[in-house]
C-alpha cells in the first residue's frame, strides 16, 4: 500500500481580478474575482499533492458550490487507498462515482483531482508532469510533435468598446506579446468583430489572429462572417456555435473559409474523437480544466494529432496550479502555436512563491516534481478542511 492516498482535504481560494472580462462580472463589492477550488492529497509518507478546479458558470456548468460538494461527498472518499499513479484507475473511479450523462459528469471537479494526482505520483518519483505525461499516451501514438520547454502565449483583446481594445493592444505590445486572440460574437455585432479583426491584424500584421466566438454566433451568422474574417486576416476561429449545433458545425467545416476549432462540448476523448469522425472540426482548442485533466487530454491529444488535426492551447483564465497543468500539457504536446493562457493577463495575485509570469509573451514549462508549483503552504493552511 506504500504511496496510496490516506487523506483528501479541499478548499476554496478566490483570486483578485484585475481589467474586464465578460465572464467574470463584478460581485456585491464591485471587484470581480476568479473562483477556484483546492484538492491537497496526502500519502502514507507525508508526501502531498495540490490540484485546482476554475470553475465559473458564466463560462461552464459548474459552480464553485457545486465542485466543492462533489470533491467532499463523491470524489474525495472513493479516492482513499488509491495509487495516484494510476490515472486510468483513477478516472474509472470517479466516473463510476459520478456517471458521465451525455459525456463526462462534473468534469471540472475530476480535473482537481487528477492534477493532484499527477502532482504527488511526481513528487513521489522526483518527476515533473511532463515526464508522466509521456507515459500516458496510448501505444498506437507515434505522431506526437517534439516536446517544448517554452511556451508562447497570445494575449487576450476583449472588449465591445474600440477605445478599451486601443488600450489593450498598446498593453499587450508593451509586455512584449506579439500574438492575439480576440472574443467575438454576441453581445458584439458582426459589424463590430470584423471591426475588431481588421483592428488587431493591423496592430499585428505578422502575428497569429485567432478569434474565440465563444457559441456566440448562430449558423446562419456563423456562415456569413465566417470569410469576411478570413479576409480581415483572423487564422482560426473557435467555438461559433453551440457544440449541439451539429449539421452547422459540418457546413461551417465545408465551407473552409476558416479552420473551425471546437472547445466547449469537448469533455472527453468519446466526443473528441464521434465529432471528428462526424467532420465537425478542424482541431480542437484545448483546455484540460475543462477535460477533467491531463490523462484525458492527452488521450485527445494523440487522437488529433493521429488524425492531422490541428491542437491548439487554451485555457480558463486559470490561475496556479492549473496553470502549470496546462503548460506540462501543451509542453508535452509540442504545440508549436501561440497558447491562449490568459490568466497571467487577468489575475492581480497568485499563491506561487514565484508566480507563473510570460516574460515578452513566453512562458518555460516548470520543471521541478509533480506540476513542479511551489505555494505559499502557510496561506493553504487557512484554506483546507478535511473532505
Amino acid at each position: 500500500m506504500a504511496g496510496r492516498i490516506v487523506k483528501v482535504e479541499v478548499g476554496r481560494f478566490d483570486y483578485l481580478f484585475r481589467g474586464s472580462f465578460k465572464f467574470f462580472p463584478p460581485g456585491p463589492d464591485g471587484k470581480s474575482r476568479r473562483a477556484s477550488v483546492l484538492v491537497r492529497l496526502t500519502d502514507e509518507d507525508g508526501v502531498q499533492g495540490i490540484g485546482q478546479a476554475v470553475p465559473i458558470p458564466t463560462w461552464t456548468y459548474e459552480t464553485p458550490e457545486t465542485v466543492i460538494s462533489t470533491l467532499r461527498d463523491y470524489l474525495g472518499p472513493a479516492l482513499i487507498g488509491m495509487d495516484p499513479a494510476d490515472l486510468r484507475a483513477i478516472h474509472q473511479r470517479m466516473n463510476q462515482v459520478i456517471r458521465p450523462a451525455f459525456s463526462v459528469g462534473q468534469p471540472l471537479a475530476k480535473a482537481a483531482v487528477d492534477l493532484a494526482c499527477i502532482d504527488l505520483a511526481g513528487k513521489q518519483q522526483g518527476r515533473s508532469a511532463s515526464e508522466l505525461l509521456a507515459e500516458m499516451a496510448p501505444a498506437s501514438s507515434g505522431t506526437q510533435d517534439p516536446a517544448l520547454s517554452r511556451i508562447t502565449f497570445s494575449w487576450t483583446i476583449n472588449s465591445p468598446d474600440m477605445a478599451v481594445v486601443e488600450q489593450q493592444l498598446e498593453e499587450g505590445r508593451r509586455l512584449g506579446f506579439r500574438h492575439f486572440n480576440i472574443k467575438v460574437g454576441a453581445p458584439q455585432t458582426p459589424e463590430y468583430d470584423l471591426e475588431l479583426a481588421r483592428r488587431v491584424r493591423q496592430f499585428a500584421p505578422d502575428g497569429f489572429l485567432w478569434a474565440d466566438a465563444n457559441t456566440g454566433y448562430t449558423v446562419e451568422q456563423a456562415l456569413a462572417i465566417a470569410p469576411k474574417l478570413a479576409d480581415a486576416g483572423v487564422d482560426v476561429l473557435e467555438s461559433p456555435l453551440p457544440p449541439n449545433q451539429i449539421r452547422g458545425y459540418q457546413a461551417l467545416k465545408k465551407q473552409g473559409a476558416l479552420p473551425i476549432l471546437m472547445d466547449e462540448g469537448i469533455l472527453s476523448p468519446v466526443e473528441a474523437e464521434e465529432f471528428a469522425e462526424l467532420g465537425m472540426m478542424d482541431g480542437i482548442a484545448m483546455k484540460p480544466a475543462r477535460n477533467a485533466g491531463l490523462y484525458p487530454s492527452v488521450q485527445i491529444i494523440s487522437m488529433l494529432q493521429e488524425r492531422g488535426l490541428m491542437v491548439l492551447g487554451s485555457g480558463l483564465t486559470d490561475p496556479d496550479l492549473s496553470l502549470a497543468a496546462s503548460l506540462h500539457l501543451y509542453g508535452w504536446a509540442g504545440i508549436q502555436w501561440p497558447c491562449a493562457l490568459n490568466g497571467p493577463q487577468f489575475l492581480a495575485e497568485s499563491l506561487a512563491r514565484q508566480p507563473l509570469m510570460p516574460q515578452d509573451g513566453v512562458l518555460d514549462v516548470p520543471t521541478g516534481p509533480g506540476l513542479g508549483l511551489e505555494l505559499e503552504l502557510e496561506r493553504l493552511e487557512n484554506i483546507f478542511y478535511a473532505g
